[in-house]
């Protein structure tokens, strides 16, 4: 049985050399890049809290640890399954955004 000694030099082992080569890259100095921020609309926050609140409304009347889970998976979870595979297909319909390029 490896003592605890032995596990934390292989754990130091593995760190090093994953982090080391990083580390030892050097000073590359990297563009000024803008990073894109997420944002979410107000929709979007709207069907995520409703994705949350649904099941939970629906496990608290149809309590599907006792009894009754049919009833729970058709007011619970299909709804929130079919609305999200519904945003999922026509999103695909939409024309993709179209980006500038940079010249390269």
């Amino acid at each position: 049985m490896a003592g605890i000694q032995e596990i934390l030099t292989l754990v130091a082992i593995i760190l090093g050399v994953i982090f080391i080569p990083r580390m030892m890259a050097g000073g590359k100095a990297e563009k000024n890049v803008k990073k894109k921020t997420f944002h979410l609309s107000g929709r979007m926050r709207l069907s995520i809290i409703l994705s949350i609140v649904t099941p939970l409304t629906a496990g608290l009347v149809f309590q599907p640890w006792k009894q009754n889970l049919t009833a729970f998976i058709l007011t619970g979870i299909l709804p929130v399954a079919a609305g999200w595979a519904i945003y999922w297909i026509m999103s695909g319909f939409k024309k993709p955004e179209k980006t500038p390029r940079t010249g390269k």
